[in-house]
C-alpha cells in the first residue's frame, strides 16, 4: 500500500525536501549555549594562524593563544614519571626495557592488573577502576589531615567538567517558578553558564568583589538568593576555589561562612577545586570544602550536601588531553547516588588513560622510590615558575595606565580591568560587539595575542575585562604583557 507524504515530507519549490534539523527546529536550549573560552575570538585566531602559514604578511610572526589554560600547548613539559608509567601501560612490551625505573614498572603493572584483560583499551567499571578510587580516597584523607574518605563516594570522570555536568543534571528539575536555580560566581568559568543553558536551568549570578581582590561576600549571596526566589527555586551554590578567571584563594573563614549560608538556605554545594595545587600568594592557602565542612562538626558535617571536583588538567600536571578527574560526594542521599551511577553508566566509563594518570597524580612516587627526586624537582620547578609569572603579570599590568590587575593568588589566569574610552564603546556598539570583545579582537588582529573578553565570563555593568593565562614561558610572557599594555595605550589614544 502506498504511503502519502505528509506536509513536512513534501518537496519544496526547487524540488528539495526541507531539512529535518534546522536552527528553528533544533533544541532551543542548545542555541542559548555560549562558551567564550573557545568562542569567535579563538576561531579568528585559528584563521590568522592559517594565514601566517600561507605567507600572508601580518604585524606579528605568531599567534599567542593566551586564552585557555592548556599548559603543555604553551610549552610546559610533561612530568616524566607520569609519562613513563603511561607509556608502559599503553605498550606493556616496554616493561622489559632497561630504560624505565623499577617503580614506574611496578605502578604500570598494578594499573594494568586492575584493567579488564590487563589492557588499558578495555572498559572499566562506570565509576572508575576500584584501586584508583581507593587511591583517590587515600589522597583526600592525606590532604585533609586524616578526615576519612569513602571510595564509594568517589566517581572518576572525563575531566572535572563531565562530573560537574552530571551533578547539575541530578539537580535540575521543575518548570516556571519551580525551575532549579544555581548560584554561580560572576565572573565565572563559562562551563557553568553553558551547562545551565543546555539543561534549561536558571543561572543566578552573585558578584565577586573586585575592589577587595575578588572576595566572596555572603551578603552578596543573600542578595542574589533573595532576588532569585521570585523567579525560580534556587537549589545549589557553586564556588570556584582557587578562582577561575579571577585567581583569588578563599580564606578558611570565608569557606565556613559559605557552608553556614548553604546549610541555612538549604542549598546543595558544588566546590570546583581543580586549581588546588596552584596557590602562589604569600599568606594564601588552599582549604578544601570537605575538610572545613568536616571540621565544623554537627549539624553541618552530618547534613550539608557537597560535591567537590578535581582534575589532572591543571595543577603542576597540565595533562588536559587525557581528560581525567573525579568528584567526591558527601552526605548524598543513597538512592540519588545510585541514580548518579546510572548516569555515569550511560557514558560507559571515563577515558582509561586519564584514570591511569589520575592515579599517579594522587599517589606520586614515595621518598624511597627511584623516581622521587626527579618527580619532586620537576613538580617544584613548574609551580615556582607559575608563582613568578603570577607576580610578574600583576606587576606589569599595574604599571600600565588604564589597566588594573588584582593579585593572582592562585589558579592560572589574570582578569584585569581595562578602561575603554567612550568612543571605543560607541564604535563597538555600532559593530554589534561587546566593548571588551571589540578591544580583544583589535588586540588579536594587530599583535597576534589571543585573550578572552570579560563579557564571556560575566562582569558588573559598565566594567570591562579580559582573561589571560599566565602559562606562556617567561621568555614570552614579559614581552607579551608589555606588548598588550602598549596596545592598550595606543587603542586609548586612538579613541580618546
Amino acid at each position: 500500500m502506498a504511503l502519502r507524504a505528509g506536509k513536512q515530507g513534501q518537496a519544496t519549490m526547487n524540488g528539495r525536501k526541507e531539512k529535518v534539523l534546522t536552527l528553528g527546529s533544533m533544541n532551543p536550549c542548545v542555541r542559548k549555549v555560549e562558551y567564550a573560552v573557545r568562542g569567535p575570538i579563538v576561531q579568528r585566531a585559528l584563521e590568522l594562524e592559517e594565514e601566517l602559514r600561507q605567507g600572508v604578511k601580518k604585524p606579528f610572526t605568531e599567534v599567542i593563544r593566551a586564552n585557555v589554560g592548556d599548559a603543555q600547548a604553551m610549552g610546559q613539559k610533561p612530568i616524566t614519571f607520569l609519562r613513563q608509567v603511561l607509556a608502559l601501560c599503553v605498550y606493556p612490551d616496554l616493561l622489559g626495557s632497561p630504560n624505565f625505573p623499577e617503580d614506574a614498572k611496578k605502578r604500570a603493572e598494578r594499573i594494568l592488573q586492575a584493567c579488564g584483560g590487563c589492557h588499558l583499551g578495555s572498559y572499566t567499571f562506570s565509576g572508575g577502576i576500584q584501586i584508583i578510587r581507593e587511591d583517590v580516597a587515600r589522597y583526600i584523607e592525606s590532604r585533609d589531615g586524616g578526615i576519612p574518605s569513602d571510595p564509594d563516594n568517589i566517581f572518576l570522570s572525563t575531566g572535572a567538567s563531565n562530573a560537574i555536568v552530571t551533578v547539575l543534571k541530578l539537580l535540575v528539575a521543575g518548570e516556571g517558578r519551580t525551575r532549579t536555580g544555581v548560584l554561580i560566581p560572576i565572573p565565572q568559568y563559562p562551563l557553568y553558564s553553558a551547562a545551565l543553558a543546555e539543561l534549561d536551568a536558571v543561572q543566578v549570578d552573585y558578584y565577586l568583589d573586585e575592589e577587595r581582590a575578588w572576595e566572596l561576600d555572603v551578603a552578596e549571596l543573600q542578595r542574589a538568593l533573595r532576588q532569585a526566589r521570585a523567579r525560580c527555586c534556587p537549589r545549589a551554590l557553586c564556588v570556584i576555589n582557587p578562582g577561575n578567571p579571577t585567581g583569588q584563594v578563599l580564606t578558611r573563614e570565608c569557606i565556613e561562612a559559605v557552608i553556614r549560608f548553604a546549610f541555612e538556605e538549604h542549598l546543595f554545594l558544588l566546590a570546583d577545586e581543580v586549581y588546588q595545587d596552584n596557590v602562589y600568594a604569600e599568606g594564601s592557602q588552599f582549604h578544601s570544602f570537605k575538610k572545613v565542612l568536616s571540621e565544623m562538626g554537627p549539624p553541618y558535617a552530618a547534613q550539608q550536601e557537597l560535591a567537590s571536583f578535581h582534575s589532572i588538567s591543571k595543577g603542576y600536571m597540565g595533562e588536559c588531553g587525557f581528560r581525567g578527574g573525579y568528584v567526591e560526594v558527601m552526605n548524598l542521599d543513597l538512592a540519588v547516588r545510585q541514580q548518579m551511577m546510572k548516569l555515569m553508566s550511560v557514558q560507559l566509563c571515563a577515558p582509561v588513560p586519564g584514570q591511569a594518570v589520575l592515579d599517579l597524580v594522587v599517589s606520586p612516587p614515595a621518598p624511597s622510590d627511584p623516581s622521587f627526586a626527579q618527580f619532586q624537582a620537576e613538580r617544584q620547578a613548574v609551580l615556582s615558575e607559575l608563582a613568578a609569572k603570577a607576580k610578574l603579570t600583576e606587576q606589569v599590568f599595574n604599571e600600565a595606565p588604564g589597566i588594573r590587575c588584582n593579585p593572582v593568588q592562585g589558579a592560572m589566569y589574570s582578569f584585569p580591568s581595562v578602561h575603554l574610552p567612550p568612543r571605543a564603546v560607541q564604535r563597538a556598539q555600532e559593530l554589534g560587539l561587546a566593548p571588551d570583545m571589540f578591544f580583544c579582537m583589535r588586540l588579536l588582529e594587530e599583535t597576534g595575542i589571543c585573550v578572552v573578553p570579560g563579557s564571556g565570563f560575566g562582569q558588573r555593568e559598565g566594567t570591562y575585562h579580559f582573561r589571560m593565562t599566565i602559562l606562556p614561558s617567561m621568555e614570552k610572557l614579559r614581552p607579551l604583557l608589555e606588548r598588550l599594555s602598549q596596545f592598550h595605550a595606543k587603542f586609548t589614544r586612538e579613541y580618546s
